[in-house]
Parts: structure tokens; C-alpha cells; sequence
């Protein structure tokens, strides 16, 4: 049994991207250190907090990525029920979080003693039901036919539309940007993306308007003004301010972990999650922050390169959706914690605290690591790398069974 077992290990070490998940270790790692700072501090444990979710997120990856992605694909109907059925069930049942300024978000459920951020799950079923979605498109040669396009935008209007009604705006954006990385990979005419630059540019004043809460237009407005305006420093820009003055605080190395004397007073709200970066600028200094940056950098691009070598056009639409996810999640949340961008619920991938985030993520990423592991695979045949595909078989898509 032991044998077996050394097999399967060895099996799934030769086939799986081994720099993927060494880039994953070390940012989780790396994030683990940071909350262990932070936790001296504060009333949490978020060390063992997150380690938890850390560890049942990675098994989840190896089961997931022991499954070809296309078998897990077929099941893209019961996927999509599931996901309208939890996303209505969250709006309808759970936990309301309100706040001050307006804030007012039901996304979230209970279970046991935890609560569970339903959206986070969502966009991984997304990235397999709208892959699948375009998949089928570009088979039938539909592609760029404008009846299709309604429809593509339609299942990507569903799920950003149960986000916005929960009051989850953060998310509403994330689909979006796996709506558009994922349409371009699969080569819908860039005609269409003028179109819906053109509608979001005519849309902008009607959303301000009708659509925006209050305190988010005050956190729109606060990043304009955080340096001529002390009041807002004070009030709707409180966060940011406090976040940007610890990353500059931390000079070149920073204070040293654990010794950010910013850190241990709590002086930035939710440091722990949506302004960790604001831990590592303090404590780790402008180099710790560019570590940060390296890999994330790194790791998006080896999804981009997973993608580049997928043996189908399902696996690759698949690898841009996680891609959508960690790019619009790393660059909002830096650029939230520079006060370049305005505030908003956004966590840094792999180094926020948050055990629905970092669980589902990892779900994601063990589906780019089933893309990866499958790249010489076609309809579950393993070629060797000196077996060559004959013309007739890329036309054809047929296998002869063995």
C-alpha cells in the first residue's frame, strides 16, 4: 500500500507545474508571517485563523486537480443551478452586515461558527460554466455573431447582477474582469469590446446617480482629496490615509517583522485583510512590498503560460478566468493601499486573512494545475512527446479506442 501510495505521489509530482505551487508556498508562507505580526497585537489569532483554510484549500487543489477539468466542465448545468441557488439563497438568508455610511451587504452565510462569502465560490463556478459557455461558441464557429454576444453577456450579467444585489460591489468587478479576460481569449471581435466601452461610458453618470450608495461615492471623492482635504483624512479617507502613511513609514527594509510599532497599535483598520500590504510596507519596507509584487507577477505569469500550452480552448478560457481574478484582485488592492484607486472589498490574493477567499482561490488554481497536468493529453489519451497528431486528427477530433 505504501508502494501505491509513493507511486501516486511521485505519479503527481512529474505531471503538476512544481514552480506553480512553489510560487503559491512561498506567498503563502509569506502571508502567514505578516498575520502572525499582526496577530501579537490584536484580539485574533489570524495565524491559526487562516492556516486552517490554507490547509483545506490546498487539499482541495490536489482533488481537484487529479480530475480532468473537462470531465469537471460537462457538469456546467448543475454548476450554474447551484451557483443562482446559493447566490439567491445568500440574499435571501444571510448574515446582513451594515456600517456606518451606508454600508449595507448580505453576502455572506453561516456555517457552524464561521461564515462563508458565497461570491468567492461563485467565481470559480463561473470560471468553468462561462469557459464552457465560450467553448461551445467558438465549436459552432458563432464566435463574433451578435445573438451569441447577448448571450455570453447575459450569463456574465446574471452573476454580476446577484453580487450587486447582495451589496457586494468588490465582486460585481471581479466577474467583470473574468468576463473580459476570458471574451478575449476566446477571440470575440474587439468591435464588441468598443461597444461595451461605449455603454459603460454612457452608463457612468446614470450608476453615480441612481446606482452608488453614498459611502461609496464618498470613497470615490476621498481619493481625490486626501491631500488637500484633513477632513477626509479623518472621516471617509481614514483607511487609506493610515495605510499609506505605514507603507511609507517602512523607508527601505521597514522596521522589522513584528516591530512595526503601527502594526502593533492597530493604528490601520482591517490590516489584517483588505491592508495587509500595508503590514509588509511597514515592517518589511519598499523591498518586502516588491517581493509582494514579484510573486504575484511571477505567478500570473505562469497562468498565462499553463494557458499558452493547454491542450484545448476550454482549458485555456479556464486558466484567463483565474487570471481575471488574481489581476483585478492584486492591482485594486495595491492600488486601494496607494490611494490610487478609491476603497473597497477587495483582498490581495494568497495574502489576506479571509478563509473563503483563500479556499476558493485555491480551488481555482488546482484547475489551472488539471489544465497543466492534462497539456499532453486529448480526450484522455496520453501522447508522448515523440507521437505526432496527424492532420486529419485535428479536423476531425476523433480518436481510434484502443
Amino acid at each position: 500500500m505504501l508502494n501505491s501510495i509513493g507511486k501516486s505521489i511521485l505519479n503527481y509530482l512529474k505531471r503538476a507545474d512544481i514552480l506553480l505551487w512553489l510560487l503559491l508556498a512561498a506567498m503563502c508562507a509569506y502571508s502567514l508571517l505578516l498575520l502572525h505580526s499582526v496577530s501579537q497585537s490584536a484580539s485574533a489569532d489570524y495565524f491559526r485563523a487562516q492556516l486552517f483554510p490554507i490547509v483545506l484549500g490546498a487539499a482541495g487543489a490536489l482533488i481537484v486537480s487529479s480530475i480532468d477539468y473537462a470531465d469537471i466542465a460537462n457538469f456546467w448545468y448543475i454548476i450554474a443551478g447551484f451557483s443562482i441557488f446559493l447566490m439567491i439563497y445568500t440574499y435571501l438568508f444571510g448574515e446582513r452586515i451594515m456600517g456606518s455610511g451606508g454600508v449595507d451587504a448580505r453576502a455572506w452565510i453561516s456555517i457552524g461558527n464561521r461564515t462563508f462569502q458565497s461570491s468567492e465560490l461563485v467565481k470559480i463556478a463561473f470560471m468553468i460554466t462561462f469557459a464552457k459557455h465560450l467553448d461551445i461558441v467558438k465549436k459552432k464557429g458563432a464566435i463574433g455573431d451578435f445573438p451569441q454576444i447577448l448571450l455570453l453577456c447575459l450569463h456574465a450579467g446574471i452573476a454580476m447582477a446577484l453580487c450587486e444585489l447582495q451589496g457586494d460591489t468588490g465582486a460585481t468587478i471581479g466577474f467583470f474582469s473574468m468576463f473580459l479576460f476570458m471574451s478575449l481569449a476566446a477571440g470575440v471581435p474587439l468591435r464588441y469590446f468598443a461597444i461595451l466601452a461605449g455603454l459603460v461610458v454612457v452608463a457612468l453618470p446614470i450608476v453615480w446617480q441612481y446606482v452608488l450608495k453614498d459611502y461609496q461615492k464618498n470613497r470615490f471623492v476621498a481619493v481625490f482629496n486626501l491631500d488637500t482635504d484633513p477632513d477626509i483624512r479623518m472621516t471617509d479617507g481614514f483607511q487609506q490615509w493610515q495605510g499609506r502613511v505605514s507603507i511609507g513609514s517602512g523607508g527601505l527594509r521597514g522596521q522589522g517583522l513584528g516591530q512595526g510599532p503601527r502594526v502593533r497599535s492597530n493604528v490601520v483598520p482591517f490590516q489584517h485583510s483588505d491592508y495587509i500590504f500595508s503590514v509588509a510596507g511597514e515592517e518589511l519596507g519598499f523591498i518586502g512590498c516588491v517581493a509582494i509584487l514579484g510573486l504575484l507577477l511571477l505567478f500570473m505569469i505562469k497562468i498565462l503560460h499553463v494557458a499558452s500550452t493547454s491542450r484545448d480552448d476550454l482549458g485555456r478560457y479556464i486558466c484567463f478566468g483565474f487570471f481575471g481574478i488574481i489581476a483585478l484582485q492584486s492591482v485594486w488592492n495595491i492600488g486601494m493601499c496607494l490611494t490610487i484607486l478609491p476603497a473597497m472589498g477587495i483582498t490581495l490574493p494568497f495574502f489576506s486573512a479571509g478563509g473563503s477567499s483563500s479556499m476558493c482561490l485555491y480551488l481555482g488554481f488546482g484547475l489551472v494545475q488539471s489544465v497543466h497536468m492534462r497539456r499532453k493529453e486529448i480526450d484522455g489519451l496520453h501522447l508522448r512527446p515523440s507521437q505526432p497528431i496527424r492532420p486529419s486528427y485535428k479536423k476531425t477530433h476523433e480518436v481510434k479506442k484502443l
